[in-house]
């Protein structure tokens, strides 16, 4: 049941919560979720105190039934374990498979056991919600089984983000070996990500973009991009001056508004930009890129490109400063 009646689950003001499920989908029980960053920030901006946030998330889902962010419009994503699988479902999941759940929480019925109480753990320093609870997984949502060799946190902090590499892999190959790459937001986790996954891809200049000289020197450490600049994303020539030559593809992993612009700058005409960010405006993209007659491509990334979670696993295996990156950030938000 969602209301209104007749819309699909992301596109509702709320979901049913009650116990019982359809032949197709499975309950899982949840241990942790993973706000987007977009969603994330703003709750820290606007409410402040851990005390303000977990008041804050608890009562987006005990009104909606869901993780839905009414500002953002975005959610997260979450891990658990499964408890009951549907006769009929088609996602290859057994009861106590430990999964991370690949689709929205905008989209997922999620009910947080003792509301407020239930998030008593979440310190409100990371994206990471710790938290007891169940929630319903539908016929055609998406999940991975976490593997066995990484941390759950970290392992949760990838594929939160695993459709930005995929989709970056195929874009930049489309482009062509030796294209020109620039990542807006390098220093984040998609971001890295994005950043290995180009240069996997056979990109030859690769830039990052990031918004302090602490970041930068995180993302040199990393051995991440051949150029590192420190601009603010949101001032649109502030960035293109920093980027200097435009480049063929440019991939915006930002979790504040307004970057729009300065994507377009950056980016030659016959290029491509792709907007990960959930803090997107269309309508600034849009007539932006019309305003500078800018005869780019843009591209939403929707999160989802088949094979993209073994994708991302295998390249943050692989690529040990993007590994370094995670752990730094881990380090820098969890709880003293």
């Amino acid at each position: 049941m969602v209301e209104p009646a007749g819309v699909l689950p992301q596109q509702a003001w709320r979901l049913s919560t009650e116990p019982g499920s359809w032949p197709d989908e499975i309950l899982v029980d949840v241990e942790r979720l993973n706000l987007d960053a977009a969603s994330y920030r703003q709750l820290r901006e606007e409410h402040g105190t851990p005390d303000a946030m977990r008041r804050a998330v608890a009562g987006i889902i005990e009104q909606r039934g869901k993780m839905h962010n009414p500002v953002t419009g975005s959610g997260g994503m979450l891990l658990g374990t499964v408890r009951e699988v549907g006769p009929e479902s088609p996602l290859g999941l057994k009861v106590g498979d430990r999964i991370a759940t690949l689709v929205s929480l905008t989209l997922t019925p999620l009910r947080i056991d003792g509301g407020l109480d239930g998030l008593a753990d979440w310190s409100g320093e990371s994206e990471q919600v710790p938290c007891r609870g169940t929630a319903v997984l539908f016929g055609r949502s998406i999940a991975a089984v976490l593997p066995p060799d990484l941390p759950d946190e970290l392992s949760l902090s990838v594929l939160d983000v695993c459709g930005a590499p995929a989709l970056t892999d195929r874009v930049v190959r489309d482009a062509g070996s030796g294209s020109s790459v620039l990542v807006l937001g390098g220093g984040g986790k998609s971001g890295s990500l994005s950043l290995a996954a180009a240069r996997r891809a056979g990109a030859g200049r690769l830039v990052a973009l990031v918004p302090t000289e602490a970041e930068a020197d995180a993302v040199l450490a990393a051995g991440l991009a051949d150029e590192i600049v420190v601009a603010d994303a949101r001032n649109a020539v502030a960035v293109a001056e920093a980027v200097g030559d435009q480049v063929d593809v440019t991939i915006v992993c930002v979790d504040v508004p307004g970057c729009e612009h300065g994507a377009v700058l950056a980016t030659s005409d016959g290029g491509t930009v792709v907007f990960f960010s959930m803090a997107t405006s269309f309508s600034a993209a849009a007539l932006g890129a019309e305003g500078l007659a800018s005869d780019v491509r843009m591209l939403i990334g929707n999160g989802y490109v088949p094979g993209h979670a073994a994708f991302a696993l295998d390249l943050f295996r692989e690529t040990p400063g993007v590994r370094e990156l995670f752990e730094r950030r881990e380090r820098h938000t969890s709880p003293t």
